[in-house]
């Protein structure tokens, strides 16, 4: 829920009780002090809330999308450490603390990977998702203690290459914290509005500068991207006796085309006469 005023001037929260998560209760501002006299008063901290007429993306603009993506990836985060969540499917024991470990871990490397979509020149993320990504692996780099680790090395092919670690002993403890405190703040600088607060936040765990190493890793990322999976079907036909046979193809673009034209040749008249009913519709 978001704290909003309407065209009225009435607000859907008490702006004067209203407790803000991020800061505390309220505030003390001391107006003015002399050696005899001491004035103060008390403001309120939620200090910010959409106007009428305004909403989430129109507030945050260019950085709604991302913002979103990153509280839905904490939100993920988050919740795979509570067992009971993982018992619902079915996911108990060691079973069950590997998958937390390998979905933490494959979001750091995420935040990695994430750097094939910045662009230096312009400074600008062309992907919502990624942006997001590498934003939760700076976070826990900054706060998490030693949780993750982040280095450039030497791979067995003699290239450069990237290590990525990932503590699991923890996951459960120092990161479950630093991911409880930083969605805690995407969450209320959303339902508050708060641009300015969200945006401080938000793009300083994002920005990409040669400072801190991250362009040359971006290099790596780059010259280390392999060419796009292919995800090639077999086929499989029912015979003349009852039996079913099984063919595959060659993992490229001929296999490809291939599968296709061998699985969807007998559809070809009925597509047709579906497009010939169709036609007067457009």
């Amino acid at each position: 829920m978001s704290n909003t005023q309407d065209e009225t001037g009435t607000f859907n929260f008490d702006s004067t009780s209203v407790k803000n998560p991020v800061t505390g209760e309220k505030v003390c501002l001391s107006l003015w002090s002399t050696t005899e006299t001491r004035v103060s008063i008390f403001v309120p901290q939620i200090t910010s809330w959409y106007r009428p007429g305004e909403t989430y993306d129109t507030r945050f603009s260019s950085l709604a999308s991302t913002y979103e993506e990153c509280r839905a990836e904490c939100v993920g985060l988050y919740l795979c450490l509570n067992r009971d969540v993982l018992k619902v499917f079915g996911h108990l024991g060691p079973g069950a603390e590997d998958i937390l470990y390998v979905n933490w871990l494959n979001m750091v490397r995420a935040g990695v990977l994430g750097l094939e979509f910045y662009t230096p020149h312009t400074k600008k993320w062309g992907q919502a998702h990624m942006q997001a990504r590498h934003v939760i692996l700076r976070l826990l780099l900054e706060r998490g203690g030693g949780l993750v680790g982040v280095k450039k090395v030497t791979g067995s092919d003699g290239r450069p290459d990237i290590l990525v670690t990932l503590d699991r002993s923890l996951i459960d403890t120092r990161g479950k914290a630093v991911i409880q405190e930083f969605l805690l703040k995407l969450q209320v600088y959303r339902s508050t509005g708060d641009f300015d607060a969200a945006s401080s936040l938000y793009e300083r765990y994002s920005a990409v500068s040669e400072d801190g190493g991250w362009l040359e890793l971006r290099e790596v990322v780059l010259a280390r991207k392999l060419p796009r999976r292919m995800l090639i079907q077999p086929l499989t036909r029912v015979q003349g006796n009852g039996g079913v046979s099984l063919k595959q193809y060659e993992v490229s673009v001929e296999g490809l085309v291939q599968q296709y034209v061998e699985c969807y040749d007998h559809y070809d008249s009925q597509l047709e006469n579906l497009w010939l009913q169709s036609q007067h519709f457009w």
